[in-house]
């Protein structure tokens, strides 16, 4: 009796754990399908019409237009957008059969982890582009990144926790689920720093 109630503190909260997964999936994924829908339907009005300006093209820095003019823009041979439908669609499937109360099998975790993970990765790749090749911010594609890094992070964070990793590496995990948000705040404002320096020669020009 007195394990079965040490045992139902730790079960309500994997499925609290889960649940809150499940809604960050829902509202992070739904917000980058968004984006990559509006860049998808850009790319479509663009080639209809070469005079078309993106309504995210603002100024010689905060330009769409120049984004998806890059050789980085059609990474695989298509638009990158289309990686991001296809990506965000998954995600939000994924998080309303976990709010319906869905829970998934350690193969299915380890299939998520490998997806947010090449779609962290990839991110982090247009990041560098933007910043240092093209030398232009798309704010559609900046939603998608500000989107992505938490929905892997708390994916990792989960199947750390849960033992689906690494099952010898809980009590690290645990440490680093305890500090998750000031994680994530450091990796936001690396990224703004970046962000910053690399267009600094502009931004100063607006103070």
């Amino acid at each position: 009796m007195t394990a079965e109630r040490a045992g139902a503190p730790a079960a309500s909260e994997a499925s609290s754990s889960v649940r809150r997964l499940g809604w960050l999936y829902v509202v992070g994924g739904g917000g980058g399908l968004a984006a990559a829908i509006a860049l998808i339907l850009e790319k479509l009005a663009t080639l209809a019409n070469p005079d078309h300006v993106p309504t995210c093209t603002l100024t010689p820095v905060v330009s769409c237009g120049s984004v998806m003019d890059s050789a980085q823009a059609t990474a695989f041979g298509f638009p990158n957008p289309l990686l991001g439908i296809g990506g965000f669609a998954v995600v939000v499937t994924v998080g309303v059969v976990l709010l319906c109360g869905f829970r998934p099998p350690r193969w299915f975790w380890l299939g998520m982890q490998t997806g947010t993970t090449f779609g962290v990765g990839f991110v982090h790749w247009l990041i560098y582009s933007s910043l240092y090749d093209i030398g232009a911010l798309c704010p559609y594609c900046m939603v998608v990144w500000v989107v992505t890094i938490p929905i892997f992070w708390y994916t990792t964070l989960h199947n750390l926790t849960s033992g689906h990793l690494t099952p010898g590496g809980r009590p690290v995990a645990l440490v680093l689920a305890r500090y998750h948000t000031v994680v994530l705040t450091l990796w936001y404002l690396a990224i703004v720093v970046l962000v910053f320096e690399a267009f600094w020669f502009y931004w100063r020009t607006l103070l």
